[in-house]
């Protein structure tokens, strides 16, 4: 194939973007790539190394020992491997996303992980999901959707996953946490949390995930079909 079709999908954090994304990735036999694990590995790697989440200097001097490789398992999850350790799971931790969030905002991580991200949609049909992926990492994908819903939704959402997965937390506080990283994402200088200009918008604030994943799913078919 001479042209991979990508298609970018943006939003705040618990806006369901990972989990939808992977549900159409899978209907259409595309590579799913969820970048904001790939930040959260780095986070996790300055938390392991005792380094503050907003220590610019510090962070920067991690990552060229950093060895954070991706791969997929029989099920199509998506596994992040952090120096030979897979941290799939950790990463999801509640102190993790605030290293996520800020880790995210320093322009020579976004630069450090940046080809690794364009590579992808070079090399195969891809649905990557992210902050900042249809205005910096693929900013001629063929179609952008930027996925919202309201911060109270989201974090019920959010905290409903957490309780499945055993980890113990309150709502109160993955609320918290999403005001956290909406107010983070969305005002930091380097590739700030917004819609690029030509994204199909969407709002699933009252949606269940079934109908938002065809909803979705239906406008990358009707896009690929033109």
């Amino acid at each position: 194939m001479d042209k991979y079709f990508s298609v970018a999908i943006d939003g705040p954090s618990g806006a369901g973007k990972s989990t939808i994304a992977k549900m159409c990735a899978e209907k259409l036999g595309f590579l799913y790539v969820d970048t904001g694990a790939i930040y959260r590995t780095v986070g996790l790697a300055a938390k392991r190394a005792g380094i503050a989440s907003k220590d610019a200097e510090g962070v920067s001097a991690l990552l060229p020992g950093l060895d954070i490789t991706m791969c997929h398992d029989e099920s199509g999850l998506q596994r992040m491997v952090l120096c030979g350790d897979d941290v799939t799971e950790e990463i999801r931790m509640p102190e993790v996303s605030i290293y996520a969030s800020d880790v995210s905002a320093m322009p020579h991580v976004r630069a450090f992980l940046l080809e690794m991200q364009r590579g992808l949609a070079q090399t195969h049909n891809v649905i990557m999901d992210g902050r900042d992926i249809g205005t910096v990492v693929l900013p001629d994908a063929e179609l952008k959707i930027f996925l919202t819903a309201q911060p109270e939704e989201r974090a019920k959402r959010r905290y409903d996953e957490l309780l499945i997965k055993g980890v113990k937390t309150t709502y109160e506080e993955v609320l918290k946490d999403i005001q956290y990283r909406d107010k983070n994402d969305s005002s930091r200088s380097s590739a700030p949390l917004k819609p690029a200009e030509n994204a199909v918008m969407i709002d699933t604030t009252g949606n269940s995930l079934e109908e938002s994943f065809r909803l979705i799913c239906g406008i990358i078919e009707e896009r690929m079909a033109k």
